[in-house]
């Protein structure tokens, strides 16, 4: 395929550079935590509804395992390749500049959606707690994306330490809500659905086998986004070692915190109470406890914590993707540039207006968030080949840390998300077409225009440059 580089001047990297050394592994920790944790709050528990606790269960041990792998792959490929195109910058050295683009729009897809679903989660939130008078709507989603975004345009330290701050709320709303429903606990409790006639269906599978597969796609939603913090490698203060210190540290209390909820919200409320459930954990208290008391109003309001942590870094996500993908040439250029407090701040804002336009427009959050989780799927997938083949071609490659059986570990991870793909596209077919337009066009922009506008000086590609010269000197 016939591509065209171009080397930029200094003043081109000059006016595209991120603030160095804003963050150590513990911050990238919390961030991993952060991107995640509205999982815990909400939409895990339509997994019930699809193949009731057993089915969930399996679905959820099955993408830990997924997630898990890949997180140890990631941490070896951030501590090679500490670069802010993170997914896109390690699919670019292992498949091409091809491979990096197509992995990069569909890590992008999931973190610029994403934010536009867990708006309209915010919104009902703030509706059902009556806050301010307000109903779910647009006045809610625009101050969400006002406040947030700009806390980034105003810098990235000060944006991953208040991140760090509120998710630690969130944590605080988890922990309470665990302790308070263990005396509520019974096992009987989590096989409360009733058994369908389909087959394999059983009191622990009610749904059957079918039932289990479609619940992989709420599975996810207990770690989805994670992979997310090598996106702050140019923002750390030891990439090689920070990145895989704070991935593998956020990958284990997210582990933690997803067996916890999976076993005390169903087994202290039924988990036939929980499956349509639009704010599970507060529903959870109220029907254990047979009404409304302070610990439900607690978690309910706490909990709004871990929806504000979500949109808040999943914003640092999408900025910081597009940015790398765009300082490269392969979107247009001028999205890349970056203020007098390093931020690229085109980068915040323009997906930020898209994002509120569709919630506006949309307002599902369940439809958006399986648009986001179909990009993320296809992403994982990429990534893990990603790995097996750095390893097989590229085994002199330099990397401080080696993930734990090597291309073993993410080819479990690989064939999980090829699973965790399909399922996505049988529980929700229009988010999966809309994904799949939302990349043939961006593939096409890429075939028609950018391919032959790539910068050749841009970190991810220099990385790529330096391995093809090596392969020639061999």
């Amino acid at each position: 395929m016939s591509k065209q580089y171009e080397t930029v001047d200094q003043q081109y990297m000059e006016k595209r550079q991120l603030k160095r050394g804003a963050a150590g592994w513990v911050l990238l920790a919390g961030l991993g935590v952060s991107y995640v944790i509205s999982g815990d709050f909400a939409g895990w528990n339509f997994g019930l509804a699809q193949g009731g606790w057993g089915g969930l269960l399996i679905a959820t041990v099955l993408m830990a395992l997924m997630y898990t792998c890949m997180v140890f792959g990631l941490a070896e490929m951030a501590s090679a390749l500490p670069v802010a195109g993170a997914g896109y910058g390690f699919a670019r050295r292992a498949l091409g500049p091809t491979g990096g683009f197509l992995t990069g729009m569909a890590i992008l897809i999931e973190y610029a959606i994403a934010p536009a679903a867990i708006a309209v989660f915010i919104g009902g939130y703030v509706e059902a707690l009556g806050l301010f008078g307000l109903t779910s709507g647009w006045p809610i989603f625009l101050a969400c994306y006002l406040i947030f975004v700009g806390a980034h345009l105003w810098g990235v330290g000060e944006a991953l330490r208040a991140m760090f701050v509120i998710t630690g709320i969130a944590v605080v709303a988890l922990l309470v809500f665990v302790v308070g429903m263990i005396g509520k606990f019974d096992p009987d409790k989590l096989f409360n659905i009733p058994m369908t006639d389909a087959i394999g269906a059983s009191s622990f599978l009610p749904f059957g086998i079918a039932g289990a597969l479609g619940a992989l796609v709420y599975g996810i939603w207990f770690f989805l986004a994670i992979e997310g913090v090598p996106l702050a490698a140019e923002e750390a203060r030891d990439p090689k070692r920070d990145l895989p210190r704070g991935i593998i540290a956020g990958m284990t209390a997210l582990l933690i915190f997803a067996a916890l909820i999976l076993v005390f919200a169903p087994g202290g409320a039924g988990s036939q109470a929980l499956s349509e459930s639009k704010n599970p954990l507060p529903d959870a208290v109220r029907v254990a406890f047979g009404g409304d008391n302070f610990l439900a109003q607690f978690v309910n309001y706490v909990g709004l914590a871990g929806l504000v942590a979500s949109f808040f870094s999943i914003i640092y996500a999408y900025s910081r993707q597009l940015f790398a993908l765009s300082r490269a040439g392969y979107l247009p250029r001028w999205l890349s540039v970056t203020g007098r407090r390093k931020t690229p701040y085109l980068a915040l804002i323009v997906p930020g207006t898209i994002g509120f336009v569709l919630a506006v427009v949309i307002q599902n959050g369940d439809k958006l968030i399986n648009i986001a989780v179909f990009g993320a799927t296809v992403s994982y997938v990429l990534l893990n080949v990603s790995h097996i083949v750095l390893r097989i071609r590229e085994p002199g490659l330099e990397r401080p840390y080696r993930t734990p059986g090597g291309v073993v570990t993410t080819g479990i991870a690989a064939v999980l998300a090829v699973a965790a793909v399909i399922a996505t596209f049988f529980v929700d077919e229009i988010a999966a077409a809309v994904t799949a337009g939302i990349m043939v066009l961006a593939w096409a922009y890429f075939w028609f225009y950018s391919r032959h506008h790539l910068v050749a000086n841009a970190p991810e590609e220099e990385f790529a440059a330096i391995a093809r010269a090596e392969q020639e000197l061999e």
